[in-house]
């Protein structure tokens, strides 16, 4: 224990002790040559484990943190609203250029599927799907053009 919490377990290095004693416990069953050094250097892996963990957990919450929007990046209803009534355009955009046009949009943008397995699914060439992400992608970046300019 002393081991542990002179290398910074500090407070924890009772319950990092434990965690070590599970860990040498459930090892297999083979006889170790030098049981303290096997010992040290297991609490040493143990430590090394812990604090890549806590960095990780520190990376993720620091990430989070930053991407995380703010209050003043919190929508307004004004801006719901905007956005609302622009997915309709975008949506009678799509619908406009045909179902068959829509629905591919759809499954290989928002469902992520992958254009060879659409063109499987109805039974039309991988050309055909490009044509039609084309023609959907012309109609959506016209749209937003439009809105650019509103």
């Amino acid at each position: 224990m002393r081991f542990l919490a002179a290398r910074g377990a500090g407070d924890e290095a009772e319950d990092m002790l434990h965690e070590l004693w599970q860990r040498v416990s459930t090892a297999a069953g083979h006889p170790i040559a030098d049981p303290m050094s096997y010992l040290f250097r297991a609490a040493e892996n143990l430590m090394r484990d812990v604090r890549r963990s806590n960095l990780s957990r520190e990376r993720r919450q620091f990430d989070w943190h930053e991407t995380a929007p703010t209050a003043e990046e919190e929508p307004l209803g004004e801006r719901v609203l905007i956005a609302r009534e622009r997915l309709r355009a975008v949506d009678a955009v799509l619908e406009q250029l045909g179902p068959r046009v829509a629905r591919i949009f759809r499954r290989y943008r928002i469902e992520g599927i992958s254009q060879i397995t659409i063109a499987q699914e109805l039974g039309i060439s991988l050309s055909s799907v490009e044509k039609d992400l084309q023609k959907a992608y012309r109609a959506v970046a016209q749209l937003k053009a439009k809105f650019d300019a509103e």
